[in-house]
């Protein structure tokens, strides 16, 4: 996709981004400037820590023995001559191995924001249209672009200090990321040190001197099918997409793990200019190839909207060759003196906004639509279709959330139907291909219709009135109690890493869990890792879950017993009662004890809580089985308490807008709207192009219609239970 016209367009320093020349060769340490003892004390320092980490840590070393024995030798007789250079950090007053500390916070050296949307070309027009007259365009004096690949991956700040790499971090909230530098050591194309080339234009030549770029952490998409192939030959779930693959992988805290999956990068931002010899964009990139920096090839500087237009077409029609996902071009003015005139929004630079591309849509035969019942009972129709890869992942089936949406969108089983993901993030059936060959025979195929029994326990299945969900009223289903298992683990919940669907329902298939308690007082480790996961082996033997993944699972379920009491409350799955509901009735109450001895009227008295919440949790505690699983967990060394304070929230959702729609079965609206609002997100009733977001619930209506109209990114509700959680939203 890189323009063959770009080579001109941009008189550098640093010559041709995208020659076909070598790459920069790193410094050898014979061209190594002259140094004072405490500037070679440090670099030995750093080779030695990082060899030792290379050995120690990963099992995979980069020196020979010699080579480290010559280099600490080196380090051991200059701390001699200069014993002022010896510190606690010195590698020589260290005990050999590696202990790795992750995940510390992290202040980036500026806040890495986010970036404004344009949903189609004519939003990207305007955009540029108000950028030319803010920044005195004329026809003898256009305003210079340089349009890059929207990459979908997660972002990463990359510290070098006196031309070293000493730190990374991941973007976090903007102001603070968490500490990753174990795990980015293991990514291959992160240099070690910039190139001699690049620290020609670094104030100092590098010494003295820091610099944070930023850029992306991604999978490619080949690495991406490999990693998913191992995983189901090992039993375990698979990574929904490439960017949950490389965050999965960047956030281990054994970097053994993220060294053993292929991570790349893209660079292509930095926190600040001043101690680099640049003054656009274009130059920028340039100088991160000079230094050593993977850069994305693709590409270009424009001097009008017709080849911003042109790029991004060109983009978007290529976007499936690439082996790396991507969801649109980031746009930015090329000038450094422009970007610093125009400034920023509360949270978005001014000088740059993302074109997203519209929805890409698949055309697929709708096999069948099966019922899935959920841990409150609601039964809800799924569609099952052929395999199709849409947005970076494959997708095989996809939520119709109740009988009314299967009618408004009138699909019947062998339609071929349209998919999507909405936002490209959820997988949604668009509805079936009615025109043309594709079409003749919908009409002649039955209506699917809501079953009168329950699928998984033959129990009446009943609809109240005033209710669009279908519900199982059997209490001792077990689609609902693999349904409440599942969500006990999950992240919103108990947070029990490696505790996927599968695992879950083969352990009730298997007679291993009957109820959250059995985690903790039933299941054992050499249990599960005896569990068969229902696959064979080539020489026809049963494979099972094995004692590697058997201790891993353990070891979080032992660690969940911290959590506290709100997410106790949020994970027992009691009907009404969401995280954020959880929350404000743990820290009313403090315990479980005070909790199930409260009285309806007191419950109902907790802010945001009410009379509905409050008899569906006394309720609750008036059923002895519930009981008898409480007093279990509190038996078993599970917390049942709360600190009776409120929590920081940091507003990192400042400056979004959301518009909710339909009903939530974790909370009420109002009670996610004030959730939201906490996080410093804007609530709205209605849809514009202004709208960051909408969250779609069961029977949304005519909000997510407009929102699929306009281009909105539409959430379901674990998307929203996400937010609330991390206060991240989706990439």
């Amino acid at each position: 996709m890189a323009d063959s016209n770009q080579a001109g367009m941009q008189t550098s320093l640093f010559g041709d981004l995208f020659s076909a020349g070598p790459e920069p060769p790193e410094p050898k340490p014979t061209q190594r400037p002259r140094q004072s003892a405490a500037q070679r004390a440090a670099e030995l320092n750093r080779i030695l820590s990082h060899a030792a980490y290379r050995y120690y840590a990963l099992d995979n070393p980069e020196m020979t023995d010699a080579e480290f024995d010559r280099l600490l030798q080196e380090l051991l007789a200059l701390e001699a001559a200069h014993p002022e250079l010896v510190s606690p950090d010195s590698y020589t007053q260290r005990v050999g191995g590696f202990v790795s500390e992750q995940f510390e916070p992290v202040t980036h050296a500026a806040r890495m924001y986010s970036m404004d949307d344009a949903m189609g070309l004519d939003e990207l027009d305007e955009w540029l249209a108000r950028t030319d007259e803010a920044l005195g365009a004329s026809e003898a004096n256009p305003v210079a672009y340089t349009c890059e690949l929207k990459i979908d991956g997660l972002g990463i700040a990359l510290t070098y200090r006196d031309g070293q790499f000493v730190r990374a971090a991941t973007r976090g909230d903007g102001t603070t990321g968490e500490n990753v530098t174990a795990n980015v050591l293991t990514v291959r194309d992160v240099p070690g040190a910039l190139a001699a080339a690049g620290l020609e234009h670094v104030s100092g030549r590098g010494l003295g001197s820091s610099v944070e770029v930023r850029g992306e952490v991604y999978m490619p998409k080949t690495s991406f099918v490999r990693l998913n192939e191992d995983a189901d030959a090992a039993g375990q779930q698979p990574f929904a997409n490439p960017r949950n693959a490389a965050a999965g992988s960047l956030r281990q805290k054994d970097p053994k793990v993220t060294a053993h999956r292929d991570l790349a990068t893209f660079i292509y931002a930095v926190a600040d200019t001043a101690p680099l010899d640049v003054t656009s964009q274009w130059e920028f990139l340039l100088w991160l190839r000079s230094c050593g920096f993977s850069v994305n090839p693709n590409a270009k500087r424009c001097l009008s909207a017709r080849e911003v237009h042109d790029f991004c077409a060109d983009a978007l029609a290529h976007r499936d060759d690439l082996d790396y996902d991507i969801d649109g071009v980031v746009v930015k003015v090329d000038s450094f003196a422009s970007q610093a005139a125009l400034g920023f929004t509360a949270r978005a630079p001014r000088w740059a906004i993302a074109y997203k591309f519209p929805p890409e849509e698949k055309r697929t035969v709708l096999r069948e639509i099966r019922i899935q019942v959920g841990r409150t009972g609601v039964l809800t129709p799924v569609a099952e279709f052929d395999p199709v890869v849409v947005a970076g992942s494959t997708i095989a089936r996809a939520t119709l959330h109740n009988i009314d949406e299967v009618r408004r969108k009138d699909v019947r089983v062998g339609d071929t139907i349209v998919v999507h993901k909405a936002g490209d993030v959820i997988p949604e059936v668009v509805g079936p291909v009615t025109e043309g060959e594709l079409g003749p025979e919908h009409e002649a195929r039955p209506l699917w219709n809501m079953p009168e029994l329950c699928p998984s326990c033959g129990s009446p299945v009943v609809r109240e009135e005033g209710e669009v969900a279908y519900r199982c009223v059997s209490i001792d289903c077990p689609a609902q109690a693999s349904e409440r298992l599942i969500h006990w683990g999950s992240r919103g919940a108990m947070d029990i890493d490696g505790l996927g669907d599968e695992l879950v329902g083969r352990m009730v298939e298997q007679g291993l869990l009957s109820d959250v308690a059995d985690f903790y007082d039933h299941l054992t480790e050499d249990a599960l890792a005896d569990l068969w996961t229902g696959r064979m082996s080539v020489a026809g033997e049963r494979i099972v879950v094995g004692k590697t993944i058997a201790h891993k699972v353990m070891a979080q379920v032992e660690e969940s017993k911290r959590r506290g009491l709100a997410k106790v409350l949020f994970g027992l799955g009691i009907r009404h009662v969401g995280a954020n509901v959880a929350a404000s009735i743990a820290k009313s109450f403090g315990s479980m004890e005070a909790l199930s001895s409260a009285s309806t009227e007191d419950i109902a008295a907790v802010d945001g809580v009410g009379p509905k919440i409050a008899e569906s949790l006394h309720e609750f505690f008036a059923v002895p089985h519930n009981l008898a699983v409480v007093e279990r967990l509190r038996e078993a060394g599970v917390l049942m308490e709360e600190e009776h304070r409120e929590p920081e929230r940091p507003q990192t959702l400042a400056g979004l807008t959301f518009v909710l729609t339909g009903s939530l079965e974790s909370m009420t609206r109002s009670a996610a709207g004030d959730a939201l609002k906490a996080l410093g997100a804007k609530v709205s009733g209605s849809v514009s192009k202004k709208t960051s977001f909408v969250v779609a619930g069961e029977a949304a209506g005519s909000k997510l219609a407009k929102a699929q109209q306009l281009g909105v990114p539409v959430l379901d509700e674990d998307a929203l239970m996400h937010i609330l959680e991390t206060g991240e939203v989706p990439a």
